[in-house]
């Protein structure tokens, strides 16, 4: 079956001059290399630890084995949608060809709203270990923190602008430093946890159980905290026209993003747990990564931690800001908001409108930041609600996946368990985790996460008529190795006519594409 990426706009709203992201920006490896950085494991682990033993305390280490398993089921279901239909909205346009387009709009519109509160989430870390590189005095001065994470945060808005070579290049120098340095300190942390005094407990496999996440909300609450833990991922799939044979690497990339983060989390969640006391953990959740480094290597594992940390946060901003301008240039393209959000840079070939635009949003903001609490504060309701947001749409794309492919999940073991139980079973989780929250959830952050998703509803309305092609229904036409239905691609030309006729399957994409 010929595999082509999805539609573009309406034929009375078509215009000669094309808008197309830049095709082979990104290598394979890179691809991976952006899937860590979305999940920015330094600045996760130095942002999310705390929170995560406040609610689970010692089952911290199982609420994130028993979240990292789902997820990577829902990893599973973006590597099989991506092979169906490449396109940089990921989710946005699987959900809404496999399901349908409303939702598909809603689970885009979730991430973009989700990226934009990360905007604060994650500048506010970038500005507060640069300022502790340099003045620890300040560590709570929100409005210094605010201005210094505006700043990386446009530094980081001018690398996506000019280009996703740019971009992959930043990611490779800072992620690689962030990664080196979080696998030496792993590896100094079991050495020490082994061999050392330390002020928390002794390491128990029952902290790998459930036996700590048995109080009332706490698994739940865990679960949403351990979502945020992971997110980021995808940011490979919303490259899938930007990467080099895209319909495979890029999901390949993110299972293998997922795998990658979850062996770096546990380790240094346990870490925490038997190296600090919980005296420690609380009073240092701003900072618990540099204090974790002082112990494991004195005089200088803070510091150099810090450095990983601002490195993490710096990165993922960039991650993030490529998710959310794809995510929106995918829906101007389809013309369920302003067509403006999808055009490209006719030199850079990226999303100029809808970079300026989330760009300036999130500068007011930062603004708007200073006068909602301490940076502790902030991080705690934007955590929460961004933890909403992922599970809302990931439970659609785990849902999307199995409906797809409903036709082949019984030819094989392969296909039932990759393609049917496990992403099933990952949506299952998340959905429960959404709605059981909810009760217990603070009024802020269920306005923030659910209000916000629920808004998306007025451009859905607004927009309706003008995305013809996109609120249509369009099955996804699933890969044909997998599809023993689908028609094979045969070229019946003769060796005579091989040098004077195009190939048929050439001319069906073209025709598919210029349609």
């Amino acid at each position: 079956m010929t595999q082509a990426s999805s539609p573009v706009a309406p034929d009375d709203q078509s215009t000669p001059e094309r808008h197309d992201l830049q095709a082979g920006g990104v290598s394979a490896a890179g691809s991976i290399v952006m899937a860590v950085a979305g999940s920015a494991p330094a600045y996760s682990i130095a942002a999310t630890t705390a929170t995560l033993v406040g609610v689970a305390g010692l089952g911290a280490p199982a609420a994130l084995l028993w979240c990292g398993i789902p997820m990577l089921g829902i990893a599973w279901a973006f590597l099989y949608l991506g092979r169906a239909d490449v396109n940089a909205g990921a989710a946005y346009s699987w959900v809404a060809r496999a399901l349908h387009p409303a939702l598909g709009f809603l689970s885009g519109w979730a991430l973009v709203i989700s990226a934009t509160i990360f905007m604060v989430a994650g500048a506010l870390p970038a500005g507060a270990m640069t300022v502790s590189l340099f003045d620890p005095s300040q560590a709570e001065n929100v409005p210094l923190i605010t201005g210094v994470g505006a700043i990386w945060f446009v530094i980081m808005a001018a690398c996506v602008y000019f280009g996703v070579n740019i971009t992959a290049r930043a990611q490779w120098i800072m992620s690689t430093i962030e990664v080196g340095i979080l696998v030496v300190f792993a590896a100094l942390a079991l050495f020490r946890a082994a061999t050392t005094s330390h002020d928390g407990p002794n390491f128990s496999w029952d902290w790998l159980g459930f036996s700590h996440l048995t109080g009332p909300g706490i698994f739940v609450g865990a679960a949403l905290i351990a979502a945020f833990y992971y997110w980021g991922w995808d940011v490979s799939s919303n490259l899938n026209e930007e990467t080099t044979d895209g319909h495979k690497s890029a999901g390949a990339a993110g299972l293998i993003g997922v795998g990658i983060v979850f062996v770096l989390f546990e380790i240094f969640t346990i870490a925490t747990l038997i190296m600090l006391s919980q005296e420690q953990i609380e009073a240092n959740s701003a900072n618990i990564l540099s204090v974790l480094g002082d112990v494991i290597w004195p005089g200088l594992g803070g510091k150099i931690l810090i450095i990983a940390v601002a490195l993490s946060t710096i990165a993922t901003l960039e991650t993030t800001l490529i998710q959310v301008t794809r995510s929106l240039f995918a829906m101007g393209r389809d013309h369920t908001i302003p067509r403006a959000f999808g055009r490209v840079h006719p030199r850079w070939k990226t999303p100029t409108f809808a970079t300026i635009v989330i760009l300036l949003v999130s500068l007011l903001l930062f603004i708007g930041s200073n006068f909602l609490g301490s940076v502790g504060d902030i991080m705690e309701n934007a955590i929460l609600s961004i933890g909403l947001q992922i599970a809302f749409y990931y439970t659609l794309a785990g849902v999307a996946v199995v409906v797809a492919y409903r036709r082949v999940l019984f030819h094989s073991v392969k296909n039932f368990l990759l393609i049917g139980l496990w992403p099933a079973s990952g949506a299952v989780f998340m959905g429960w985790a959404f709605f059981a929250s909810i009760p217990s959830n603070e009024p802020i952050v269920n306005w923030l996460g659910i209000g916000l998703i629920v808004l998306g509803v007025v451009p859905l309305v607004l927009f309706y008529r003008k995305a013809k092609v996109y609120y249509s229904r369009r099955p996804l036409e699933l890969p044909a190795e997998l599809d023993k239905k689908a028609p094979v691609d045969v070229d019946l030309r003769s060796p005579e006519q091989v040098e004077t006729l195009p190939d048929p399957n050439t001319q069906v994409i073209k025709t598919l594409e210029e349609e």
